[in-house]
């Protein structure tokens, strides 16, 4: 079949908290046998939060990959077996402390294809209220407010460079510009 790998073994190589990875050898479409290296991640969910002055709340956080703090959209693992609905209404709360009256899907990422199954949804959450943050117990963060606008400018100019705060802040934008033309 044209266009398709066929998965001849599998070698369970690490099991982590967060993400397995998987040396595999796969058969190509003219039958060469390739090495493939996969990390299997359960998905997860970011939420773009804007309030009734149009202000949306994002978090810094310290990003040990790059070794430097990221601004970005709320966001959390997926559980297992958990609704990507339910687990973005969760994250909302544990991160910024908000629950919503509207929660509107903006669809979804694939972050990594090479290399990597996570899945990213994204949600729009209006007609916030505020309560207490529940941050898990190995989660730093700050909570900031900035202008829907300036998110938006942001992102333009390179400075939220983590993909999944990039996509969602502008498919929001597109959202949110259709509903008002």
């Amino acid at each position: 079949m044209h266009l398709k790998e066929d998965t001849i073994k599998s070698e369970l190589i690490f099991d982590g908290k967060v993400v397995r990875l998987f040396k595999d050898i796969a058969r190509l479409e003219d039958g060469q046998e390739v090495s493939r290296e996969l990390i299997k991640h359960p998905g997860g969910v970011c939420v773009v939060p804007i309030d009734g002055e149009g202000n949306v709340y994002l978090v810094k956080q310290f990003r040990y990959p790059f070794q430097t703090v990221l601004t970005e959209v709320p966001a959390g693992k997926l559980e297992a077996g958990e609704d990507h609905r339910q687990c973005g209404l969760r994250e909302l709360k544990e991160e910024i402390g908000a629950e919503c009256d509207e929660f509107t899907y903006l669809g979804c990422l694939y972050p990594t294809v090479a290399y990597d199954s996570e899945i990213i949804h994204m949600y729009l959450a209006r007609g916030l209220h505020f309560g207490r943050q529940s941050l898990d117990e190995d989660e730093f963060l700050d909570v900031i407010k900035v202008s829907f606008e300036k998110a938006v400018e942001m992102v333009m100019a390179g400075e939220l460079p983590d993909s999944k705060t990039q996509l969602a802040i502008l498919r929001a934008k597109i959202l949110i510009d259709k509903e008002r033309a």
